[in-house]
């Protein structure tokens, strides 16, 4: 499967990958008002394995009460989606991008009446530098 393709898990419900949207007047668009993990499914002997599973969630979830991102979502049924999302990608080995961010509801410097929304994006992604950065290194900006 290729990015851009199969399906997201986006407040609770998986819909195609073109299908997965947000209003263009969403607070995170404007305000940058989200936040994100990025972790590891790899293909072991005994099938698809996310690294530290766990640990990346609950960072996610302190990130959100850092920025004051109340939400109805627990820590194992967001896992529980991470791992429903990878399985109906049929991966066994990927990429996963699970954000919280406010979405649509006004505008302002305040975001505390924009809802706070969940999306889970899992992609076929090989090394995360490139194939070769192992062996020639890599030029980057921070």
């Amino acid at each position: 499967m290729s990015f851009g393709t199969g399906q997201i898990w986006m407040n609770g419900s998986l819909v195609d990958w073109a299908d997965a949207n947000i209003h263009i007047g969403s607070h995170v668009i404007h305000y940058g008002s989200g936040v994100f993990e990025g972790a590891r499914c790899y293909d072991t002997d005994k099938g698809a394995a996310v690294f530290r599973l766990d640990t990346h969630i609950r960072r996610l979830f302190d990130s959100a009460k850092i920025y004051r991102m109340d939400h109805e979502l627990s820590q194992d049924g967001f896992q529980s989606a991470v791992l429903e999302t990878i399985r109906a990608n049929q991966y066994r080995s990927c990429y996963i991008r699970p954000l919280l961010y406010r979405g649509y509801d006004s505008l302002g410097v305040n975001p505390f009446n924009c809802p706070v929304e969940a999306a889970i994006l899992v992609w076929h992604w090989g090394a995360y530098l490139g194939e070769k950065a192992l062996e020639d290194g890599v030029d980057v900006q921070i």
